[in-house]
């Protein structure tokens, strides 16, 4: 019974943590909106901090601002910073990557 219970904990937390890093798959109209929304609304790109990777999931660093993404027509919150030639789409309560945009 033990193994049991064991077993199905740790299931249940690989499968909750593999969630918690999907990337953010946008329909190519949100795509769009968030193109056209960033070319009008342009940020000065940034460097990211030394050892930082630019990667879905992570977390960025305080010391990188990012900027609310006003686009209603998402269905969700979102901010962004270009870092180099790549737009970061960020949650901005946890500042996670959720999209990185070529």
């Amino acid at each position: 019974m033990f193994l049991r219970i064991s077993s199905l904990t740790l299931l249940l937390l690989a499968t909750t943590s593999g969630l918690s890093a999907q990337t953010l798959v946008l329909e190519p109209a949100q795509q769009t909106i968030v193109r056209e929304y960033v070319i009008a609304h342009p940020v000065q790109p940034v460097v990211p901090p030394a050892g930082f990777q630019v990667v879905v999931g992570e977390v960025l660093p305080d010391v990188v601002e990012i900027t609310p993404l006003d686009a209603p027509d998402l269905g969700a919150s979102y901010s962004y910073v270009v870092i180099g030639q790549q737009t970061v789409l960020v949650e901005p309560g946890t500042r996670k990557i959720v999209q990185i945009i070529e």
